[in-house]
């Protein structure tokens, strides 16, 4: 994020604003559906979001990363919307089961990844995501999701051997 927006947003220029909305938006939204595994929660925390931000623009430290901040914003929201629907998405293991369909996957096929990372539990899917979705480090992951750097790395590689179980699995099914 460029330090002059950044600087004109806490002026209260409202084009720097859309200029870092147009920015960041669609990340955003591709981050948040992710996590709430839904599009109408995710378009909510994304406005949120970018609101939290902009009226608390003046709190950011700019010697610490903004994006991380950013997320971590992001994350927070999408906690947030999940909690107050008290809705737990079931996880849909029929893809699991169905020994048809697996032999119909592919270990290239991304999207098949994709569903596996998304039938994750949330402590090791949201890390992953940020990890090698989003690119973020460790270290960034442990400022936005609040937690220990170590305690990141752990749910990476325990989330990482629970796609290669999976992956094995698959491969296995399919042979």
């Amino acid at each position: 994020m460029n330090d002059d927006i950044l600087e004109d947003i806490r002026n209260g220029s409202l084009d720097a604003f859309k200029q870092f909305y147009d920015m960041y938006e669609n990340y955003a939204i591709r981050t948040a559906k992710a996590i709430t595994r839904n599009d109408e929660h995710a378009k909510d925390a994304v406005q949120e979001a970018f609101i939290r931000v902009y009226r608390n623009i003046s709190s950011y430290n700019s010697t610490l990363p903004f994006d991380a901040w950013f997320y971590r914003i992001l994350v927070n929201e999408c906690y947030r919307i999940l909690s107050k629907e008290k809705k737990n998405t079931p996880i849909d293991t029929s893809t699991m089961e169905n020994k048809e369909q697996l032999r119909e996957h592919s270990k290239e096929n991304l999207s098949d990844l994709y569903s596996m990372i998304q039938n994750m539990t949330d402590i090791y899917r949201i890390p992953i995501l940020l990890k090698y979705i989003k690119g973020f480090s460790e270290k960034e992951i442990a400022t936005i999701l609040d937690l220990n750097q170590n305690t990141v790395k752990s749910r990476l590689f325990n989330g990482r051997n629970l796609l290669k179980t999976q992956l094995e699995l698959l491969e296995m099914e399919g042979s």
